[in-house]
């Protein structure tokens, strides 16, 4: 499984309005943590994507709407459940370490 790239216009489909767990990567233009910190997803959703549904959203491109969803810093990986965020690693707190245990606790 890949990560879906979503954007202002898929964002409410494919996440807010999909069944079961959501993972969303919210990454920005020139944010080097989001950029190093990306590979790491895209193999988690190789691994995890039977279970859980990747997505990414490029914050740059969709101010308005990650404001909306409470995203004021980068990276934010967060997991939605029924259209609902429950869970978020923000800044410092997103390591693979910490992304791969939070990845977990939803499967």
């Amino acid at each position: 499984m890949s990560v879906l790239d979503v954007d202002k216009n898929t964002f409410e489909p494919e996440v807010l309005q999909a069944e079961g767990t959501v993972f969303v990567d919210y990454y920005g233009d020139g944010c080097v943590p989001c950029a190093a910190l990306m590979p790491y997803v895209h193999q988690y959703a190789e691994e995890y994507g039977d279970k859980i549904k990747f997505c990414s959203l490029n914050t740059t491109k969709a101010r308005r709407l990650a404001i909306s969803q409470g995203i004021l810093g980068l990276p934010v990986m967060a997991i939605y459940q029924n259209g609902q965020k429950v869970e978020a690693l923000v800044k410092e707190e997103a390591t693979a370490d910490s992304i791969l245990e939070m990845i977990k606790k939803y499967c």
